[in-house]
């Protein structure tokens, strides 16, 4: 067995767990900057919101989910389902911009046989890549690096999110 020094996990693993779906913003949490910025959310939306991925699998792995706690994406009505793609779309564009990515792996999971670690509530992984990014860490070792702490991470995109506009 390999193993993998990662002291940044102990805070989830002897931290307090969240009642409930690790997705669902009740009102308050909507409108409590702090709460926002523990749960590192980037951006709300009127129907969806995005977030940082607290464990990626690379540097800016980040998450977008509608507010409504639905498993399939076949559940959203219109207006959602266009502002969740909307999103899709211009967390590409700045995950390209900020990272220089050059391309992103989109992926939703639907249901516990497609992979989804949260099936109950939907989701879409945005995962920045690189030409070259397996290095020998994960082609020799089978374990990936993640450049920049999690915090830094979320600074630095935050500010890209801000003045996101959806049009109808």
């Amino acid at each position: 067995m390999k193993n993998l020094w990662a002291p940044w996990r102990v805070e989830y693993i002897l931290g307090p767990k969240a009642d409930g779906c690790v997705f669902c913003l009740d009102q308050k949490t909507r409108s409590d900057e702090q709460a926002l910025a523990r749960r590192q959310i980037l951006h709300q939306g009127k129907n969806s919101f995005v977030l940082m991925n607290k464990y990626p699998y690379c540097n800016g792995h980040i998450i977008i989910a509608p507010y409504a706690h639905l498993s399939c994406i076949t559940e959203l009505h219109a207006e959602s389902a266009a502002e969740f793609m909307a999103l899709i779309q211009k967390s590409t564009a700045i995950l390209r911009q900020h990272f220089k990515a050059h391309g992103i792996n989109i992926g939703v999971n639907l249901g516990e046989a497609a992979g989804a670690g949260v099936r109950e509530h939907l989701h879409c992984h945005l995962v920045p890549r690189w030409n070259g990014d397996s290095n020998f860490m994960a082609v020799m070792s089978e374990v990936r690096t993640i450049p920049q702490h999690l915090e830094e991470t979320y600074q630095a995109l935050l500010p890209y999110f801000t003045d996101i506009r959806i049009e109808k």
